[in-house]
């Protein structure tokens, strides 16, 4: 069994994200930027898959600037055996990312795809669920267990009413929730040897895929800053300010 995981460059997860002060976005010049959490956890498990003898082989891939091979080198720290990087902008959107990554198992012709859920920079969560409906793939999304079988991998997510077990026949599209795992760290000799390790390059060019925004950013802004809390004297007194300051009773 081939595992496809794709992973994402973002800012790290605690780093403050800051606004740009002409709202076109956020800052991520000298910023820390690692993988996005949620793809750690898929590479773990497609890892863990090899390690176990059921998975034959884990590609890694990912979309974005030259500086993304950071993160493939992590992903090979984490014991992926291939990795290959489309060079492209910052600011895939995700039909863009899920077209690249349709032409992506054209050539590999994996037998599952494990994505994170979402990203913690856009938190879109598309990307997985558009992909499956580009293959015409059977998926599982936000998946807290996985397990192979023959032909087949059974995946169990969490839904409002308990537990739901899914049976998907190969090849197959998962995307990964917290509760799945918990991601290695990767040794210092493994890291060392993922800085030698060979990263194939193409472009979305020679995958065939226009990546032309189809959505406008029009402007980034801080939340509101949070108002300081009050305390009443009396279950009247509280009543009277849901209902008449912050208006959600009526």
């Amino acid at each position: 069994m081939k595992v496809l995981v794709p992973v994402k460059r973002v800012v790290d997860a605690y780093v403050k994200v800051r606004v740009k002060s002409d709202g076109s976005g956020v800052e991520t010049n000298n910023i820390k930027m690692s993988m996005n959490p949620f793809d750690e956890i898929a590479v773990e498990q497609a890892v863990r898959l090899r390690e176990a003898g059921t998975a034959t082989e884990v590609v890694a891939v990912t979309i974005g600037p030259q500086q993304a091979q950071e993160q493939l080198r992590t992903a090979l720290a984490m014991g992926v055996d291939r990795a290959m990087h489309i060079e492209a902008d910052a600011g895939v959107e995700p039909l863009a990312v899920a077209k690249i990554l349709s032409a992506v198992c054209d050539q590999e012709s994996p037998d599952l795809v494990l994505l994170g859920k979402q990203a913690i920079d856009d938190d879109s969560n598309q990307t997985g669920q558009m992909l499956a409906a580009l293959r015409g793939w059977p998926q599982g999304t936000s998946i807290s267990k996985l397990e192979p079988g023959d032909g087949t991998v059974t995946v169990t997510r969490e839904v409002d009413g308990g537990l739901e077990s899914l049976e998907l026949p190969m090849p197959a599209i998962a995307t990964v929730d917290l509760r799945l795992n918990e991601p290695r760290y990767p040794k210092l000799p493994n890291i060392m040897k993922a800085k030698k390790k060979p990263i194939e390059q193409s472009t979305t060019a020679d995958l065939g895929v226009d990546i032309t925004p189809r959505l406008k950013q029009v402007k980034v802004e801080e939340p509101p800053a949070r108002a300081g809390g009050v305390k009443v004297s009396s279950v009247d007194e509280l009543i009277d300010k849901l209902r008449n300051e912050a208006k959600v009773i009526q």
